[in-house]
C-alpha cells in the first residue's frame, strides 16, 4: 500500500501564472471532458454529462462573463472533440462519432457514427479517449479497461489504442494500456498517451505509441489472438518483475518516455498538449504541459530522442486548480485551457468540476527549464543565468535514482533505489546551463533530482526538482 502525500504548495507560482475561472451563470454542472477551438477562437467544450457548450467571453474580457450556449446533448460520456474537415469528431463510450451545424444557428443539425465496431460490458470505466489524427488522416483513440463488475460479460479490446480510418474501419494497434486517459499527436505527427497508475503500471507515464507494440497490462492481451490483431502477440507478462528487466522476456514491451513519480509530480496523467504559442506561454517553448485530474495540477514536461527513444525529464508547473484536470486546450491568445472533474475518483480541488483558464503574467520565473542526458552525466538549461558560485558547488545537488516493478499490486513503490554523487559542476560562459557529472547512472531508471541554487540575482528556483526518466545512457 502507498502512503498518502499531499502535495507541495507553491504558492509563488500565481506570480508567473494565473488561474482564472470560466465559470457558467446558475448551477450548470460543468464537468468538462473534451475541449477545442471554433474558427473564430471561441471554444467548444463537451461535458462527462453528454452535453456540448459554444463558450463566449471566455477570455476574460473586460465587463463581461461566460456566457454557455448548448450546441448538442444527449451524447453518451464523450472525453474528446476533434475538428476535422467541417466536422467536429467527438469520441463517446461506445464509438467514435461526428457531428456538425449545418444550418449555421449554433446547434448541432448532424450526428454521424463513424466506427463503433468494439463492443462495452457496461462498467462504468469502459471509457473511451481521444480523438486525435495522425499523419495519414487516420482517427486513434484508446480504450479503458473495466475495473470492476461486467454485467453483460467480459468483452474484446480493452486497453487498446486502436486506429480508425476515415471510411470508419478499426484496426488495433496497441496493447497492455490500463487507463489511457489522454492521446495526442506531437507537431511531429507522433502519437503518445498517458496512462495511470495502477496494477501492472507502477506509476503514472507517458509514452510513444508505436503499432504492435506492448504497454504492460495483460488484461486485454487475450485479444491479440483474434485475426484483427495484425502483430505478435506479447503473452501475459511475469509477475514482479523490475521494469527495465520487461523487455528481455517480451521483445515488444516499451517502457515510457516519462514515469510521473507518484504524489511528488501527480497520480492520474490526463490531457496534454505541446507549446506551440510561440512565446505566448512563456519561456517553454515545444515542451509538454500535462494535466492531472488527482492532483488538479498541471505537470510540464521536456523530451530528448536519445539512440531513437524518447525519454527526458518531469516537472512541477502549477497546482491549486479548482478541481481534477481532464482536458487542456491552448485559447486563441496562448493561454491554456483546463477542464476538470472529479467523477468517479477524488482530487484535490475544492470544487466537483470547471473550466479554467491558466494564464502567463509575462514574468519569468526562475526553473530549471530543460534537463538533458549526456554521456557522463547530465545538463541542466535555465530561465535565467545562475550564481555561479553556488551553481558550480557539488553538493547543491542531490540525485537518486529508481525503478518501478510490473506485478499485479495496485501501483509500485519505488525500489533499486540508488544515491548518486555529482563530482564535478562546470557552468557555462552565460550562466544559463549547467553540466553536472556523476557516476552511476542506471539505464531504464528514474533519476530525481533535486538543486539547491539561486539565480543571478539572487532568487531560488520556483521548483527545485525534476525526473528524469532515463531509458538509454548517450554514448
Amino acid at each position: 500500500m502507498i502512503a498518502l502525500v499531499l502535495p507541495l504548495v507553491f504558492p509563488q507560482e500565481a506570480r508567473y501564472y494565473r488561474v482564472e475561472p470560466v465559470a457558467p451563470a446558475g448551477d450548470l454542472a460543468l464537468e468538462v471532458s473534451g475541449i477545442t477551438l471554433l474558427p473564430d477562437g471561441r471554444p467548444l467544450v463537451c461535458t462527462r454529462r453528454g452535453e456540448v457548450f459554444i463558450v463566449d467571453n471566455a477570455y476574460g474580457e473586460p465587463g463581461t462573463k461566460p456566457v454557455f450556449t448548448l450546441y448538442a446533448q444527449g451524447l453518451q460520456e464523450p472525453l474528446g472533440l476533434l475538428p476535422h474537415d467541417g466536422w467536429i469528431y467527438v469520441a463517446q463510450r461506445a464509438e467514435l462519432s461526428r457531428m456538425r451545424d449545418s444550418d449555421g444557428d449554433g446547434r448541432m443539425d448532424e450526428l454521424e457514427t463513424v466506427c463503433d465496431s468494439w463492443r462495452i460490458s457496461g462498467n462504468y470505466h469502459e471509457y473511451l479517449f481521444g480523438p486525435t489524427l495522425d499523419r495519414d488522416g487516420n482517427f486513434w483513440v484508446t480504450s479503458n479497461r473495466p475495473f470492476g463488475d461486467e454485467p453483460f460479460g467480459s468483452v474484446p479490446w480493452r486497453g487498446f489504442a486502436f486506429r480508425i480510418t476515415p471510411q470508419g474501419e478499426m484496426q488495433p494497434m496497441c496493447a497492455g494500456l490500463r487507463s489511457p486517459c489522454g492521446i495526442e499527436a506531437s507537431p511531429a505527427g507522433e502519437l503518445f498517451y498517458t496512462d495511470n497508475q495502477g496494477e501492472w503500471c507502477g506509476a503514472g507515464k507517458l509514452s510513444l505509441l508505436e503499432p504492435g507494440m506492448f504497454y504492460g497490462h495483460p488484461w486485454g492481451v487475450d485479444s491479440c489472438k483474434d485475426p484483427l490483431w495484425k502483430f505478435a502477440d506479447p503473452g501475459h507478462p511475469q509477475n514482479e518483475v523490475l521494469m527495465p528487466e520487461v523487455g528481455k522476456q517480451i521483445p515488444t514491451f516499451r517502457l515510457p518516455a516519462i514515469w510521473f513519480p507518484y504524489d511528488k509530480m501527480g497520480r492520474s496523467p490526463s490531457g496534454f498538449v505541446w507549446d506551440e504559442t510561440g512565446g505566448k506561454f512563456g519561456p517553454f517553448a515545444h515542451q509538454i504541459f500535462v494535466g492531472d485530474q488527482y492532483q488538479s495540477s498541471v505537470m510540464r514536461v521536456a523530451l530528448e530522442k536519445v539512440d531513437g527513444r524518447w525519454q527526458g525529464a518531469c516537472f512541477p508547473f502549477r497546482v491549486g486548480l479548482a478541481s481534477g484536470v481532464v482536458r487542456v486546450a491552448w485559447g486563441k491568445d496562448g493561454s491554456l485551457f483546463c477542464g476538470e472533474s472529479n467523477r468517479g475518483w477524488a482530487s484535490l480541488g475544492s470544487k466537483s468540476a470547471g473550466l479554467e483558464r491558466i494564464t502567463w503574467t509575462g514574468e519569468v520565473p526562475f526553473e530549471i527549464l530543460a534537463m538533458r542526458a549526456s554521456p557522463d552525466g547530465f545538463d541542466l538549461d535555465f530561465t535565467a543565468p545562475v550564481d555561479v558560485a553556488s551553481a558550480a558547488d557539488p553538493a547543491a545537488y542531490t540525485f537518486e535514482s529508481y525503478t518501478y516493478l510490473l506485478h499485479d499490486t495496485y501501483g509500485s513503490d519505488e525500489v533499486e533505489k540508488k544515491k548518486l554523487s555529482v563530482s564535478a559542476a562546470k557552468v557555462a560562459p552565460d550562466g544559463k546551463s549547467v553540466h553536472l557529472v556523476l557516476d552511476g547512472r542506471r539505464a531504464g531508471y528514474v533519476h530525481e533530482l533535486h538543486a539547491k541554487l539561486r539565480s543571478a540575482k539572487g532568487e531560488p528556483l520556483l521548483h527545485d526538482a525534476a525526473y528524469y526518466t532515463l531509458i538509454s545512457i548517450p554514448k
